[in-house]
């Protein structure tokens, strides 16, 4: 077991460090930044007006058309916030100390617009399949946009995102949600896990309608809550 952790280790090192994902990560951003001529700020209103506008906690129901936007939103933060956001972000902080904030900062400033290129892409290779279903995404606009001569590529997409998406990612999180409740209120780690598991699959083998009737209600709070936990925390520590 410590042979492979050090092996993980060691992977980790080289492609999360200063020679893999980062320049590619921030180097994307910069490139869409500059190429799309500022779009996280020159369309900043517009996104907003459009994202703002079909808000509700009840909105449509999700059909094989798709969701609204507002829906698609808070799919896509009920799927982000945790981890990384809360747990990666106080990692970060006391690694590299305050300063790490603000590159935190810049790369989300640039990712902005790699986001928004993933966003477009989608949209614009979508398809539908046999059942009239609107699918799309990475895998698509690989095979579409770049030709067929890339499917392998599409291919490998699909199965890495299953695994890190399907088995890696959902570890991780159902992890750091038993450790939470365990400090907190002294859950055991197993009662927690399975709890999640229940609550979870009900909502997942509901398909995507009660996935995105479920967010749609869950997040705004879920936002206000993060919000109002973190300016607490910051007025707690203010005087220190």
């Amino acid at each position: 077991m410590q042979f492979l952790n050090d092996l993980v280790s060691n992977i980790n090192s080289v492609l999360w460090g200063v020679f893999v994902l980062i320049p590619l990560l921030c180097g994307t951003g910069i490139f869409y930044t500059f190429k799309l001529r500022f779009v996280q700020v020159r369309k900043f209103g517009l996104a907003a007006r459009y994202l703002l506008g079909g808000a509700s906690l009840f909105g449509k129901r999700a059909d094989k058309s798709g969701m609204s936007s507002f829906q698609a939103l808070a799919t896509a933060i009920a799927a982000q916030v945790g981890t990384g956001n809360v747990a990666g972000t106080a990692t970060a902080l006391v690694s590299g100390g305050p300063g790490a904030l603000f590159w935190l900062w810049v790369a989300a400033f640039f990712g902005m617009a790699t986001i928004f290129a993933e966003a477009v892409l989608a949209q614009v290779y979508k398809d539908k399949d046999e059942y009239g279903h609107v699918v799309g995404g990475p895998a698509y606009y690989i095979t579409k946009g770049m030709g067929e001569k890339y499917k392998p590529l599409a291919i490998f997409f699909s199965i890495a995102i299953i695994i890190a998406l399907g088995c890696i990612g959902n570890m991780v999180q159902s992890n750091s949600i038993s450790n939470a409740m365990a400090t907190a209120f002294d859950v055991p780690l197993i009662v927690t896990g399975i709890l999640t598991a229940i609550v979870s699959g009900l909502v997942f083998f509901g398909g995507v309608a009660r996935l995105a009737s479920v967010t749609e209600k869950i997040v705004p709070f879920m936002a206000a809550i993060y919000i109002i936990g973190g300016s607490y925390v910051i007025g707690c520590h203010a005087s220190q």
